[in-house]
């Protein structure tokens, strides 16, 4: 695995709230090496939302519009028991 690509990620796994971190920095540790590249790709452009649409997201308020980033979410979810 690319050692500077983890480590980007790894910084923008950092949120605005300790809990998306973990959220999605478990996401990073436990599921990205195992992932197609297509599934990477999505976690890496998912990155790209603001917090607030994460949040509801993970917590199951509202839908992304992306169902491969809805698969990410469901599987966050369901690690998490959400």
């Amino acid at each position: 695995m690319d050692e500077a690509r983890i480590k980007r990620l790894r910084w923008r796994t950092r949120r605005g709230t300790r809990e998306l971190d973990a959220l999605f920095g478990g996401w990073l540790d436990e599921r990205f090496d195992t992932a197609d590249a297509a599934q990477q790709r999505a976690f890496d452009e998912l990155l790209d939302v603001q917090d607030p649409d994460l949040w509801d997201w993970v917590m199951g308020h509202a839908r992304p519009e992306r169902t491969d980033w809805q698969a990410i979410i469901d599987d966050i979810r369901a690690r998490h028991r959400l």
